[in-house]
């Protein structure tokens, strides 16, 4: 697994402004090419066999945070959630995550929340909408669904609080042009229901027929290690096993993806020993 990471370059804002543009733009290109199947109807008819369903929490203690960004997330989760959930996936279409929710502003009901900007924690409309992201990614890689566009979080900003995921196993978002897609490439209709509750965000893909396998997601090869100019990063792989519901026994495992990522705080490190 490659340990080397380049330094963080700080781009001046001119630059990073005509860039987002431009890659919106690019966005707004391909979503219009010929040939694409992006799925847009909904019904708020649950399918009949759930396949997998997740919940996380809305607020989180974070150091440096005010929780008051976190409650203006939970209002945009809400919102973006009015826009996907019933998404019916049939078979060749893809899912968008940009496409079904749109341009977070203000107008639309978004609200000012936290975002990282370059491994900087920022401020911004519709920021925390990657907790979305993130838990459809998670539910997602439990199913026969495809992730054909993930992006992984290039920063490690806080550390661990009660982790009950692996490391690096959500997919960041940034209106449009950093993206998740999903494609269906079975014989079957799937459906994403998303919705809140006072406490957590919950998660469902649900399909017209009964799930042949069980998946589970696996860990391997973490590490952090010090950078030659200075930093630290985090890496890992992660693997995912099929398993027969039946038997359970495992019936084959695939790799899913190598993440690496920029500590922005000092990891705990062990004292050498005497």
């Amino acid at each position: 697994m490659q340990q080397t990471l380049p330094q963080p370059q700080h781009r001046s804002p001119l630059r990073l402004a005509l860039g987002k543009r431009w890659f919106i733009l690019k966005r707004h290109v391909d979503w219009r090419m010929p040939g694409q199947a992006y799925a847009s109807q909904r019904s708020q008819q649950g399918l009949e066999h759930l396949h997998m369903s997740h919940s996380t929490p809305l607020l989180r203690q974070l150091k440096g945070v005010d929780m008051w960004l976190q409650h203006n997330k939970v209002h945009s989760l809400q919102v973006a959630a009015d826009c996907i959930d019933g998404l019916v996936l049939r078979p060749g279409e893809k899912f968008s995550f940009w496409k079904m929710v749109g341009r977070p502003t203000e107008r639309r009901g978004f609200r000012t929340g936290l975002v990282l900007q370059n491994g900087r924690i920022g401020q911004g409309i519709g920021g925390g909408l990657c907790q979305m992201t993130n838990l459809i990614y998670w539910m997602t890689l439990h199913t026969d669904l495809t992730v054909t566009e993930r992006w992984r979080h290039g920063f490690d900003v806080f550390p661990d609080e009660n982790r009950t995921q692996p490391f690096a196993s959500g997919a960041t978002c940034s209106y449009n042009y950093i993206d998740l897609q999903i494609t269906n490439r079975t014989a079957h209709d799937y459906q994403l229901r998303l919705w809140l509750d006072d406490t957590n965000l919950h998660g469902e893909w649900r399909c017209t027929s009964a799930p042949s396998f069980s998946f589970k997601v696996l860990e391997r090869n973490h590490s952090i290690r010090q950078q030659w100019w200075g930093g630290y990063s985090r890496h890992n792989e992660l693997y995912r096993e099929r398993i027969d519901p039946r038997s359970r026994t495992v019936i084959d495992e695939e790799f899913i993806t190598q993440n690496h990522a920029i500590l922005m705080y000092a990891p705990l490190l062990e004292s050498a020993s005497p």
